[in-house]
């Protein structure tokens, strides 16, 4: 684990922030150590206040007084910085560690890949938006604190050894001495405190990781039922979801029993350990104070001493829960992590060069699924300007996943694939893509809008059946659920009219359009663009007239081409 934590940390602290976070730490640092210093002059305090109390001396009592007030208010500054620039620190942090991870899973489209290769890989928006904050704060939280506690036990250990004295056991004729027996004691006691804790709490790591896990598998679950809000009323498919949320909700219920049951434990553990650590060393420091070996003072001080080494001793008691915590998230983000870059690692053998040919050339290209089943052995094609290309053949025969293939999208096969590299290439899937904004803003993507845009827009909605949303182009909504899957693939359609490219690939891009506009479509495409090249992926036989090269895939990798003349 400890190697996770490091791989993940180490790049913020090596970044261009390098120095700024490193000075603030140190200063983090700093008011930690002051507050360190506070606590003993605090800890000396109290021997020279209830000496005075105890000697009747009130000369001394309103300067102490003043003392006990000067050293609180420097305490509760440290205090509050420490606490304020240790957020500030996280801001920073989560605001860098949060960018590298967006653009680790967008770049590659990794965020596609995850889906496809790594089926066990759940809930990715969840270890961005909420593990990277989870793991800086606690990371913060437990190394300033477990600092904290180890400067306090380096100083209050001497305070404590000095005060505790020494111990003498008889034993028959010889008696025993044993210098700084209360160290000794505190030593044990916190020891087998955290052993303790360990025993009753480590099943709160696995309870963690998974209450995370299916806190996030409830609200997918919803999420997917807005997005397919339309589909499932189709269907009446209201039971069934339900009766899927209960399900998911229950897990989540039954988790979180079991992490309360744990956690109910770890507690009664914990604040029975807490209240023990107080009478602890009143039992072990009052012989001595009834013997008349110590003083008022020296006796406070003693017990103030020895609560602040049995706290800094049983801080993995104390943070056993935020610990949990925290490994829960490291196996969450580490996971995240390890997935994408063995996505991102993993090697396509497909070959792709420029074509001075001005064609795309397909060359003993092979197609294959993840357990090596081949879907197209041996392909070999040309497309040239103006062609247009149909792939066809039965569901399963690996139309979509050639034009995957050809997006670099899919890494599994062999061949070499060219085309010129000043070629603009676009891709149209099956259900376009409507980003959240302006209608305007969707027709573009993924382009930007253009600031003077000349564009005739409005003609364009005209000339695809769309003139209903000519005073809608400025209006922010969700179009993906405003407009049907006909509508937006329309729109698809514009977009390659504003793209301009000189390769379309359409997978299945007029499934939900009539014959007659889907024609319509195909030869708008024919009239502004004659010599652009496009591969068509589609099933009705309605588009074979708009094609003049048909590809069609046969089982077991086979294959024939049909040229029209």
């Amino acid at each position: 684990m400890a190697r996770n934590v490091w791989r993940m940390m180490r790049s913020y602290w090596k970044s261009e922030e390098k120095w700024w976070a490193r000075g603030m730490l140190g200063v983090i640092i700093f008011l930690s150590l002051g507050q360190v210093y506070m606590l003993v002059l605090l800890n000396q305090w109290y021997n020279d206040f209830y000496n005075a109390l105890q000697n009747y001396d009130f000369s001394l009592f309103w300067p102490l007084i003043g003392q006990f007030m000067l050293v609180a208010f420097v305490y509760i500054i440290m205090a509050v910085y420490a606490v304020y620039l240790r957020q500030m620190l996280q801001i920073k942090w989560r605001t860098w560690m949060t960018r590298q991870y967006l653009r680790s899973w967008m770049a590659k489209q990794v965020y596609y890949k995850l889906q496809v290769l790594k089926s066990d890989m759940d809930n990715p928006d969840q270890r961005i938006s909420e593990d990277i904050d989870a793991f800086i704060n606690l990371t913060l939280t437990l190394f300033l604190g477990f600092l904290k506690q180890l400067t306090t036990l380096l100083a209050f250990v001497a305070v404590l050894w000095n005060l505790s004295g020494i111990l003498e056991i008889p034993f028959g004729e010889t008696v025993v001495s044993v210098p700084g027996y209360m160290v000794f004691m505190c030593l044990i006691y916190s020891i087998v405190g955290t052993w303790l804790a360990h025993k009753v709490g480590y099943k709160l790591i696995g309870l963690n990781y998974d209450q995370q896990r299916f806190e996030a598998d409830f609200r997918f679950n919803m999420v997917r039922v807005r997005e397919n809000s339309e589909s499932i009323a189709f269907y009446r498919g209201e039971q069934p979801e339900t009766d899927g949320f209960e399900d998911r909700f229950k897990m989540v219920i039954n988790n979180f029993w079991g992490l309360m049951k744990r956690t109910k434990l770890l507690n009664f553990y914990i604040n029975g350990y807490s209240q023990l650590a107080v009478i602890f060393p009143v039992l072990m420091a009052a012989p001595k104070y009834f013997a008349g070996e110590m003083q008022l003072g020296g006796f406070m001080q003693t017990l103030s001493a020895f609560g602040r080494v049995q706290d800094a001793l049983s801080y993995f008691v104390d943070a056993y829960d935020s610990i949990a915590k925290y490994v829960a998230v490291i196996r969450r983000l580490s996971g995240f992590t390890q997935h994408m870059e063995e996505v991102d690692a993993l090697e396509s053998k497909f070959r792709r060069m420029n074509n001075e040919a001005d064609a795309l050339a397909l060359s003993d290209i092979e197609i294959d699924l993840p357990e090596g089943h081949k879907l197209i052995e041996g392909l070999n094609l040309t497309v040239n300007p103006g062609e247009y290309l149909l792939v066809s053949g039965k569901s399963g025969a690996g139309k979509s996943t050639l034009l995957r293939a050809l997006a670099e999208l899919w890494p599994y096969g062999s061949g070499q694939i060219a085309m010129p590299d000043d070629w603009r290439v676009m891709f149209l899937p099956q259900r376009p893509y409507l980003p959240l904004g302006t209608l305007r803003q969707a027709i573009y993507y993924p382009q930007s809008v253009p600031e003077n845009d000349e564009t005739d827009i409005a003609a364009l909605l005209d000339e695809f059946g769309l003139s209903t949303l000519r005073d809608k182009l400025d209006e922010v909504d969700d179009w993906s659920r405003i407009l049907s899957l006909g509508e937006q693939q329309r729109i698809a359609f514009i977009r390659i009219l504003l793209f301009k490219p000189q390769l379309a690939f359409l997978d299945e891009s007029t499934s939900a359009m009539d014959e007659e506009l889907e024609a319509r479509s195909y030869d708008k495409l024919k009239e502004e663009f004659p010599d652009m090249a496009v591969v068509s992926v589609g099933h009705r036989s309605s588009i074979l007239q708009r094609h003049n090269v048909i590809l069609r895939l046969i089982d077991n990798g086979a294959w024939m081409i049909e040229r029209k003349d």
